[in-house]
């Protein structure tokens, strides 16, 4: 058993994505993880993000999904905050690509 496979950060995006160009098109298994990752303990959240993939799945890059994983590292009552702008984005700043992400999923 791979011990250090117990303790690996799991709050990071999907590593395939490494070196790749931003622009480039989702495939769909890394369309899956996302999906996957995106899943939140708050319906109100869900309903954001629901939305999102709606609106924007068929054209989602890697960008995006990068955007998109960043924003999932937030706390879910930080992630409705920000979604319902009750909350200042956080101290760290943002990427391009989660503003960008967090932007279609106000729309």
């Amino acid at each position: 058993m791979d011990v250090d496979a117990l303790f690996r950060d799991t709050s990071v995006g999907d590593p395939t994505l490494d070196g790749l160009d931003g622009k480039q098109a989702l495939g769909e298994r890394a369309l899956s993880k996302l999906h996957w990752r995106s899943r939140r303990g708050l319906l109100e959240n869900d309903l954001f993000i629901k939305k999102f993939f709606e609106r924007h799945e068929s054209r989602l890059t890697v960008g995006h999904a990068r955007g998109m994983y960043e924003l999932m590292d937030l706390s879910d009552n930080d992630l409705l905050d920000i979604f319902l702008k009750r909350k200042d984005l956080p101290e760290k700043p943002l990427t391009e690509e989660a503003l960008e992400v967090l932007s279609m999923l106000r729309d």
